[in-house]
């Protein structure tokens, strides 16, 4: 059984930084892309960050400059560093692994909630 743990989510005030851990289980972590989502109330899930099997890095403009999204394969951990926080950035985070070859093997964690407010 395939499962992604989310972890490091929680309150801080703006300005403030916030690390979140993704460790994979199930799965061969260096064959996945891994990613990392956020869906805001009453807004659609979107890309924050991916890193692929070979450690290329794309961010959404949102995050550029601000977040970097790590991984660790000997961990199959896939880390999100997030920094300069903003009340804009509130919302659920979720990870995703995608298999290099295969996108039935499409996988998300039960996401955790960042909450950027003074």
């Amino acid at each position: 059984q395939v499962q992604l743990v989310e972890s490091g989510g929680g309150l801080v005030q703006p300005g403030g930084s916030l690390r979140l851990s993704c460790t994979a289980d199930g799965i061969i972590f260096a064959n996945h892309n891994m990613g990392w989502y956020r869906q805001a109330p009453g807004k659609q899930r979107e890309l924050v960050a991916v890193i692929t099997t070979g450690s290329s890095t794309n961010h959404a403009d949102s995050a550029k400059g601000r977040f970097t999204i790590t991984r660790d394969n000997a961990k199959n951990t896939v880390y999100l560093q997030m920094n300069s926080l903003k009340p804009e950035d509130t919302a659920v985070y979720y990870c995703n692994a995608a298999h290099l070859f295969s996108t039935a093997h499409n996988y998300w964690g039960q996401g955790t909630q960042v909450t950027v407010s003074s």
